[in-house]
């Protein structure tokens, strides 16, 4: 019988999963507040999506240990629709954009995200810890009641640094010390005592509003449902469900990475789906899931659900009752933890990669990370993969050859090897010499295979040429799809039904 585990580990368990939840918890509050200003709703709606997002995402999705809530990617769609129709639309909108997330996981759709290129998750990480990085410059900026926005300057901008400077020296120096309490949390705490205890001047987490409140309630999105509202709603949603579902299962494929873990992708969009709908009736924002945040619980060694449920659980707790005491965070904590998330983050290891990984590899992921910074993510892994399909076609496209050789009775042989498809047409006709070939020409295609229809047009005008130039041509090894959707060259083909491939072609045909 396996040996039952000790209560010391699983007491450090407990401890270690618990204090990482208070530690995102903290983390999480200015990012949801920040988040819900930028969509142009109230600070409460994003507090509110990052409790209820958070904790059934822990409790029930497919990655333990990854940390969802209200995310900028979502709010930055999310500002239009609201500026143009209200927050009630919103909260229509988030319903869809988690029924859309349930069908993609009764779908089982997740498991296409593991088909993402290498070099376009490189990109994506790396771009996002740019954005995390950059993200945090906003609170350098102070708003007046004008309307004008200044950069802080002189004391206010020392006193920030300085705080941040000290917060990222304990988050790097304390376990070198202990490993008692996360390095991240003592930090926040160690900050946040010297501003209070010796009463600096500097901004703090209640300058962006207040967190205080009381339990979400349960309320119908106030529009009208009908026709014309879903003509409104569902383009937003369909954005928004896209967004998520790239962000959360990248995120996941990153943690299993990090963890030697193997996360559940469907699983996990049908929980972000299933949280998104809850938390749009009891007036949250929506959410996916959180690269900082999540990897502020990873680096903690809290790879369980209860860290998460934790997360939410505190955060709640703040709202009802520790709102007074959490204004007084100062944001240079906060900032300084997600400088050291930003660093992190990003994958230093491939600035070794120029001159050594494929141009077309560091390319892609120079292109994902940038339209990441400079867009959103969904485009940016769009964009990614899409290019790196054309890549792939294009290398693909040059391994097409063929082996010459002359036969007994003087005609010539073209022994073809690799894949006829769109991109290789040009290459396999240049392989050929309809005018100075002999009466007689085989081609064998054993070795090869046709792929889809523009191959197909490209045997048949091959055989067309040779006809006109008074030749035979012979088609050897050709699938049973070949035979039939062959026009010009199906009297030319040789049929051998021991030796003759199976395969099929992609061709509408067929369907």
């Amino acid at each position: 019988m396996p040996a039952m585990p000790s209560s010391p580990s699983i007491f450090n368990e407990l401890k270690t999963n618990l204090l990482s939840g208070l530690t995102v918890a903290l983390a999480m509050v200015p990012e949801a507040i920040a988040f819900a200003l930028i969509a142009h709703v109230s600070p409460l709606t994003g507090l509110y999506a990052a409790v209820l997002v958070s904790f059934i995402t822990a409790a029930f999705g497919g990655r333990p240990g990854m940390i969802s809530g209200a995310a900028g990617a979502l709010a930055v769609v999310m500002v239009a629709l609201v500026v143009q129709h209200g927050v009630q639309y919103l909260f229509a909108t988030i319903v869809l954009m988690g029924l859309l997330q349930i069908l993609f996981a009764t779908a089982r759709l997740g498991k296409f995200i593991r088909m993402v290129p290498h070099p376009v998750m490189l990109g994506f990480v790396n771009g996002l810890a740019i954005v995390i990085f950059l993200a945090q410059f906003g609170h350098f900026k102070t708003t007046h009641a004008d309307g004008s926005v200044t950069w802080l300057s002189g004391q206010p901008l020392f006193m920030m640094c300085g705080l941040i400077a000290l917060t990222v020296t304990i988050i790097y120096l304390l376990p070198r010390f202990t490993k008692a309490i996360p390095s991240t949390l003592a930090a926040i705490m160690v900050v946040t005592l010297c501003v209070v205890g010796f009463g600096l001047d500097t901004k703090t987490v209640g300058d962006l509003g207040s967190i205080a409140g009381g339990l979400p309630t349960f309320h119908v999105p106030q529009v009208p449902w009908n026709l014309e509202t879903l003509s409104i709603i569902f383009p937003y949603a369909l954005i928004l469900a896209a967004v998520g579902l790239i962000e959360t299962l990248l995120t996941l494929n990153l943690i299993d990475e990090m963890t030697d873990t193997r996360g559940r992708p469907n699983r996990e969009a049908m929980a972000q789906g299933v949280a998104n709908v809850i938390t749009a009736f009891f007036g949250g924002m929506g959410g996916c899931a959180m690269i900082g945040q999540s990897m502020i619980n990873i680096n903690n060694g809290a790879l369980k659900r209860l860290s998460g449920m934790a997360t939410s659980i505190f955060l709640l707790s703040f709202i009802l009752f520790a709102s007074k005491w959490i204004e007084m965070i100062p944001l240079a904590a906060l900032i300084g933890v997600m400088f050291v998330v930003a660093a992190k983050t990003f994958e230093w290891g491939t600035l070794k990669l120029f001159g050594k990984a494929p141009r077309q590899d560091v390319f892609v992921g120079l292109l994902v990370g940038g339209v990441t910074i400079i867009a959103n993510l969904a485009t940016a892994v769009i964009a990614g993969v899409i290019v790196s399909a054309l890549v792939f076609a294009w290398e693909h496209a040059k391994q097409i050859t063929a082996q010459i050789e002359t036969g007994h009775d003087g005609q010539k042989i073209y022994w073809l090897n690799g894949s006829l498809f769109f991109a290789s047409v040009a290459n396999f006709q240049a392989l050929f010499d309809a005018s100075n070939d002999p009466e007689h020409v085989v081609i064998d295609f054993k070795q090869a295979r046709v792929v889809d229809h523009s191959a197909l047009v490209a045997i048949d005008s091959l055989a067309a040429k040779y006809r006109a130039a008074g030749k035979k041509l012979h088609l050897r090894h050709l699938s049973k799809d070949c035979q039939e959707l062959l026009e010009n060259a199906r009297d030319m083909i040789e049929v051998n039904l021991l030796e003759d491939p199976k395969y099929h072609v992609s061709d509408d045909k067929l369907s």
